[in-house]
């Protein structure tokens, strides 16, 4: 049984996208559209159903939102940002493999969602670029400063583990702390900006 099917470079007017950059730009295209697709969604009568049935469902219920409709649509608009995302990603990759999907990938995806804001889409993305981020971060730091503790081959050990335990706290104090996530501090930082230096 075949475990992975090699997917060729995808081909734009005639040119094939082959190298880092031409990829870059051609899912960077994508991904505005989706930005874009999504506030607009939000904004549109299906949006504030979406919003409603969030923060109370009984009441979005009362007011005359059909819940099961709502939920199934969503669902349904979800899956097909999962579809064309990992149609996206066997492209990128050149492979369509199932075993890279793990436990540790959806951990990667929950923590974006609360460490960036639940319910936003700004948040999604501040969520993204934090979690794609912080590895890099985390590993700077440990060959940096970790020599001073651990052997370099201890180092090469805890980075992995020390990466998981991280987005746990972080997940954690999120929950706890802020759960509109980095969206909320954007927000905050934003709107201290707009009145500065006269805060009243």
């Amino acid at each position: 049984m075949q475990a992975s099917i090699e997917v060729p470079r995808p081909t734009l007017f005639g040119e094939v996208l082959d190298t880092q950059r031409d990829m870059y730009y051609f899912l960077l295209f994508f991904v505005v559209l989706a930005i874009v697709a999504t506030l607009n969604l939000m904004r549109s009568r299906v949006g504030r159903a979406f919003i409603a049935i969030r923060d109370h469902d009984i009441a979005a219920e009362i007011i005359g939102i059909n819940i099961f409709r709502y939920k199934l649509l969503a669902f349904a608009i979800s899956s097909f940002y999962a579809g064309v995302t990992g149609v996206l990603y066997t492209y990128y990759f050149g492979i369509a493999n199932y075993e890279q999907f793990q436990i540790v990938v959806s951990i990667d995806y929950l923590a974006m969602i609360i460490i960036g804001g639940l319910g936003s889409v700004l948040g999604s993305i501040f969520g993204a670029i934090f979690i794609t981020l912080l590895p890099i971060l985390i590993r700077y730091a440990m060959e940096a400063f970790g020599g001073m503790f651990f052997e370099q081959q201890t180092v090469l050990n805890i980075i992995p583990n020390l990466r998981l335990i991280l987005f746990g706290a972080l997940i954690i104090f999120f929950l706890v702390v802020e759960p509109d996530g980095l969206n909320r501090l954007w927000r905050n930082i934003r709107s201290y900006f707009r009145v500065w230096p006269f805060a009243y």
